[in-house]
């Protein structure tokens, strides 16, 4: 399989500041690549360098056969970019706006309006075309973007949050599309905050942390990585004290969300036994109860040191 992506020792520095840190990596045509890390990893630096927003400070890199140094103007030609934030024009309508785009991207005059048409469809957005962008939710912003990058059919997409701020059924629509993007041998380069939407989505995955990429592989070979102690997990019918969770502790390392509660086990009978006999005590009844395999947000966590939970909070304060 051809390379559509390459990355050589690709550094960024800002000042005494490595953002990236001599990143390597080589992607697949056709594959959907998961670039995942915490908060201020290098994950949108990355990204910048390889469509030319930003000049690396050591390395390089090829993307879709050509230089990104050399080359950039051919680059930007053959690839589609889905920035974290806005980049359209809030002045010009939704139809407009994708119109720009395929003028900037050179698409065929007598397919402009086709294209538009069929994206407007995809992202049922054919109600809001004559609506200025700068009216549009923020939901509704996110699927314009989207459209704008694909108007002239890429084959390289790099898709930075992009479904950040979707409402549900936006975010299930756009996952589809990465699907159909992959049978169409497109590639996909995906960060997201969202690990089970990676692990759902990627062939493969790569971790980085504080500039450096700490594993490369498939979501699964991943998840096996890390395996270790199963996780018990129950639903309580209330919520346990503190008493309970600090005696659940002594059996392995507990995690409770409300009534819900995770142990993660060593001796299974054991453990169990504590659970109901605790329960019990205090009047709860166990409602449901069942092992779990690691995950790959375990994984996450245990490979960067930060739950998911505290960059979602984190993304969402910046945002704010």
């Amino acid at each position: 399989m051809k390379d559509a992506i390459v990355l050589d020792g690709l550094t960024k520095d800002y000042g005494s500041l490595t953002a990236v840190d001599h990143v390597s990596l080589n992607i697949e045509e056709g594959e959907v690549f998961g670039f995942l890390g915490p908060n201020g990893a290098g994950k949108t630096t990355t990204i910048r360098m390889l469509v030319g927003l930003t000049t690396p400070s050591e390395g390089s890199a090829t993307v879709a056969g050509y230089d990104i140094g050399d080359d950039i103007v051919e680059v930007k030609r053959r690839v589609g970019v889905v920035p974290e934030a806005s980049n359209l024009y809030d002045e010009l309508s939704v139809w407009d706006n994708l119109l720009f785009s395929s003028r900037l991207y050179h698409v065929p005059k007598d397919e402009r309006a086709a294209r538009i048409g069929d994206l407007l469809e995809i992202f049922k957005l054919e109600d809001r075309r004559n609506t200025k962008f700068g009216r549009l939710s923020k939901g509704l912003k996110r699927r314009v973007v989207i459209a704008a990058a694909l108007v002239h059919q890429p084959r390289i997409i790099f898709m930075d949050e992009p479904t950040s701020g979707l409402d549900v059924l936006s975010a299930l629509s756009l996952r589809r599309l990465i699907r159909e993007l992959r049978l169409e041998d497109t590639t996909v380069f995906l960060t997201t905050h969202y690990i089970e939407e990676a692990d759902q989505l990627s062939d493969r995955v790569a971790i980085i942390v504080e500039g450096r990429i700490v594993i490369v592989d498939t979501p699964e070979n991943i998840k096996l990585s890390i395996r270790g102690a199963p996780i018990l997990e129950a639903r309580l019918s209330q919520a346990p004290d503190q008493l309970m969770i600090r005696e659940l502790e002594l059996g392995g390392r507990v995690e409770f969300n409300e009534n819900r509660i995770r142990i993660e086990i060593e001796n299974l009978t054991g453990t169990l036994e504590s659970l109901i006999m605790l329960a019990s005590q205090r009047g709860i009844q166990v409602t449901d109860l069942h092992t779990l395999q690691p995950s790959l947000e375990d994984a996450f966590v245990e490979l960067t040191g930060v739950s998911t939970e505290v960059m979602r909070v984190e993304k969402e304060n910046r945002g704010r």
